[in-house]
């Protein structure tokens, strides 16, 4: 208290001196809430003391009004700039204990009449720590009342920046629309945030630059772990990244360097896409799990009697219903073997059991306990699972193969009409086809250019696949064949071998069924993680948050309409590169393309359309729209009217692209505005020609030459960092965290009539199963996987919220209120939906409800909620 006391009136004395809280007549005060380091943090406790000890000696933090009317000539024209001013009591201000807790400070600001309404604020740390600054707010300012400055940046000592930082009203401007006094700081600001495209970027920096995937192989550790530059090439085709400025590695200049273990939480990422500090607390706590290139080996020889096997389903269920207690002796080691920042969180006050994993929802229901394993739900999960984004219309019999014919020979289809006849409710193939009633999911043309490679240089065994569906009168899917192939050389030419694989319920037959299943589930799940996740969301999303925050700026309208879906993703994905997807990482572990995963997702690059995301023209491609659908009109062109991702999906779109729709007509009022913004045109100029480069040539980019362009374009942006990630991020649990129902490896080939596999098949298929499938080790690797990714943080922002005060405009504030409401009825007609009894396919026999896309969620593994952003 005596140290406060006197920190308080030396600050005073050395205020008056250097004029900092002289008052004034015309006095505007204003109060500013920021986040300390928090005294908890044992790496801030002594940034503290000096911050104290700075303010004593009149080091303050100061703010500086910068007029939004009235040029100054001797400041390059940039505002008039106001007297300096100290955020008031810095030492008496009380500290929450508390991470994320806020302080409130006051500050009053010298004001005349010739200043004019301010429209920024410069602000000077002169402490030696830095502080989250959330928000700045000016009182009874003349003129103009109450204006709000959200700022929600991390703001480090002054020294470390070439421009003093600058922090904008909430008002929104066109570039020509930008009050002349403010202009050059407009730009300043975006100069900042480019950088200069060289140096080392550090903890802290604000620029937002590019680089190509080269951060994935490790050859410095083995030419085993070296991995092709993705990017920059026709050959491995890539969205651009955010550059970390790592050196090069020693073996090859190419690939840049990694981290090791202990650095995992400090990649370069700009300080303000960092997890807050909640999100981070979260991230830690569930990922801790996920570490498992250090943890999971030294659980081996604890977790089984079988060394590295499962026996049975039973065995696999005591993971869920029992757990597995571990020795204290494993939790040390453990523990030896974690960063710092992850201790706290590893030694829970809960007494979380490592593994003893939460109950997947798909057999959380115990009257029906094997109801995973109909074929009602592997054609539901189609529909409503984890990856509904592959079934399509079947329009030629047998399907044929559009691999390359000069490579290629023999790809297309061994299926024959008697292999499915019988199955079709009393129809032909030629009657089903004209009726549209027979659909396919089709892993043959991606799996097979790799499918040799993968099966003589990995653990892997596995085929590429086709499966034939038939649409039955009450809405469901039935699969009626199965077809795994082989690649064979045929001269010089690959061909193929086909084996179909028609229903089977009982004995041995019975069993073949459910394996080839589990074969077409194991390249299902390498796509849904690979390509509808990874690539599809994750990557192709990262240059634009990049694009978005170098070329426009934060008053730019479309700046404000995208900022909030891109919260936290630039971060997520880094620590993917360190964790997932790298060489040896947990993706190429535990996923059938191995080591070939993320080379493998290139190749599928090469045929990604950004227009085909957006959702009606996606439909329309995979034959499930019978035509254009332009509104919830036109739902009944669904083909599958009970498809739960694509009903719910047109309602979220829809209500997505009104709102988009309404916001960008206020602010564009004709085209000739759209095509005369600077700053617009040089976002999606650079997102065409650098973001995503390697397709920079491709005609069906928008031309953004209008009003249409710029509302579809923005609505396939918002639609993907939340809706659809949502879809294919956190329902990985429900469905896959209970393994067997979505394996995602193999092992061995499907066993032959007539070879020991086939006759230990007969005896104990339960066995035989796990032996082809993944085993104990790479399982629970994918258990803790998607248990961290499937989950909700404490402070989540879904779909509709905003930040409090982020404009001023009247019209785009009503039209955010309409879509909220919007979301609200959308939420009430899925849970409707839901407990439709006629809809067979939004609940299934598992009795899991389809609630990917129910725009608001719940805390953890809830399968519920759409998230503003891609932020797990």
């Amino acid at each position: 208290m005596i140290l406060g006391n006197l920190a308080s009136s030396v600050g005073n004395v050395v205020g008056d001196i250097t004029g900092l809280n002289k008052p004034s007549k015309n006095t505007i005060t204003g109060s500013v809430v920021i986040v300390k380091k928090n005294v908890l943090d044992f790496t801030a406790v002594h940034s503290t003391v000096a911050d104290s000890l700075f303010e004593l000696l009149g080091n303050q933090v100061s703010l500086q009004l910068v007029s939004a009317e009235n040029p100054d000539p001797a400041n390059e024209n940039g505002g008039k700039l106001g007297k300096l001013a100290a955020l008031e009591y810095w030492n008496l201000t009380y500290t929450p204990l508390l991470a994320g807790d806020d302080s409130l400070y006051k500050v009053s600001f010298e004001w005349d009449e010739e200043f004019g309404i301010p429209g920024a604020i410069i602000l000077r740390n002169n402490h030696t720590a830095e502080f989250f600054l959330k928000t700045i707010t000016l009182e009874n300012v003349p003129g103009e009342g109450r204006i709000h400055f959200v700022c929600n940046s991390w703001v480090y000592p002054d020294r470390r920046y070439k421009k003093p930082r600058i922090f904008f009203s909430n008002k929104t401007y066109l570039p020509h629309e930008t009050p002349a006094a403010l202009r050059k700081y407009r730009e300043e600001e975006l100069q900042v945030l480019r950088g200069d495209g060289t140096g080392q970027l550090k903890t802290g920096d604000r620029v937002y630059d590019y680089a190509l995937y080269n951060d994935l192989g490790d050859p410095d550790k083995g030419a085993d772990l070296a991995r092709p530059v993705l990017g920059g090439s026709a050959q491995y085709p890539y969205p651009r990244r955010g550059r970390t400025s790592r050196p090069p590695s020693k073996t090859d200049p190419k690939t840049e360097s990694r981290l090791f273990l202990p650095n995992i939480l400090n990649v370069y990422v700009p300080r303000d896409e960092q997890f807050a500090h909640l999100k981070l607390s979260d991230f830690i706590a569930y990922n801790l799990k996920g570490l498992v290139n250090q943890i999971i080996p030294l659980l081996e020889a604890f977790v089984n009697y079988t060394p590295n096997e499962f026996d049975s389903f039973k065995d696999v269920d005591n993971l869920f219903f029992n757990g597995l207690p571990l020795p204290t002796d494993l939790i040390n080691q453990v523990a030896n073997n974690i960063p710092l920042e992850m201790m706290g969180e590893f030694f829970r006050s809960d007494g979380q059991q490592l593994l003893k994993f939460p109950v997947p929802k798909l057999i959380e229901d115990r009257s029906n306990p094997f109801a995973w394993r109909t074929d009602e739900e592997f054609g539901r999960e189609m529909l409503a699972g984890l990856n509904p984004l592959l079934i399509q219309l079947l329009k030629e019999f047998p399907p044929v193969s559009n691999l390359d014919p000069q490579v290629y020979v023999n790809q297309d289809s061994s299926i024959t009409k008697q292999d499915i006849e019988y199955n079709l409710d009393g129809l032909t193939v030629e009657e089903a086809l004209s009726r549209k009633r027979l659909f396919i999911l089709d892993h043959h043309d991606t799996i097979m250019p790799y499918l040799q490679t993968i099966n003589e240089y990995t653990e892997a065994k596995t085929y590429a696949s086709r499966t034939i569906l038939f649409l039955r009168g009450d809405g469901t899917l039935k699969s009626v064949a199965i077809e795994l192939s082989l690649p064979k050389m045929e001269e010089d030419k690959i061909g193929c071998v086909n084996k179909v694989y028609t229903p089977a319920e009982h004995g041995v037959e019975g069993w073949i069924w459910m394996l080839a299943k589990a074969f077409v589930n194991v390249n299902d799940s390498g796509h849904h993680q690979l390509v509808s996740h990874w690539l599809n969301t994750h990557a192709v999303i990262e240059p634009f948050v990049i694009a978005t925050n170098r070329q426009l700026s934060v008053v730019h309208p479309i700046y404000k309409l995208l900022h909030p879906h891109f919260r936290d993703t630039m971060t997520i994905n880094a620590l993917a590169r360190e964790l997932l997807i790298n060489a040896n990482g947990i993706i190429e572990r535990t996923f059938c393309p191995g080591k070939y995963s993320l080379e493998m997702s290139s190749v599928i690059y090469k045929s990604w359309n950004f227009m085909d995301q957006a959702l009606p023209n996606d439909l329309k491609k995979r034959g499930i729209a019978d035509g254009d659908i332009k509104s919830l009109d036109d739902l009944d062109r669904l083909l599958i009217k009970d498809y739960p991702y694509a009903v719910d999906g047109l309602k979220i779109w829809f209500a997505i692209e009104k709102w988009v729709r309404d916001y960008c007509s206020f602010y564009y009022k004709t085209d000739e505005m759209v095509q005369r913004d600077p700053e617009l045109q040089a976002w999606w100029k650079e997102l065409r020609e650098v973001g995503h480069g390697d397709k920079k040539d491709e005609p069906w980019w928008p031309k953004m030459q209008n009003l249409e362009d710029l509302i579809q374009s923005c609505t396939i942006i918002i639609w993907i960092a939340s809706a659809l990630h949502a879809a294919v991020n956190y329902g990985q649990y429900a469905y896959g965290g209970y393994f067997p129902n979505r394996p995602t490896l193999s092992r061995r080939f499907m066993p032959e009539k007539g070879t020991p596999e086939y006759a230990e098949l007969e005896k104990n298929p339960e066995k035989v199963f796990f032996r082809i499938m993944s085993s104990q080790l790479q399982s629970l690797i994918v258990i803790t996987v998607v248990e961290t990714l499937s989950n909700h943080a404490s402070d989540e922002v879904y779909l509709g919220q905003r930040t409090p005060n982020w404009t001023t405009d009247a019209v785009p504030l009503q039209a955010s209120d309409a879509f909220n409401r919007r979301l609200a009825e959308i939420e009430g007609e899925i849970l409707k939906m839901n407990i439709d009894k006629k809809l067979k396919n939004r609940v299934g026999q598992v009795n899991v409800p389809y609630n990917l896309l129910h725009p608001t969620g719940e805390i953890g593994i809830s399968g519920k909620g759409i998230p503003n952003s891609i932020s797990i």
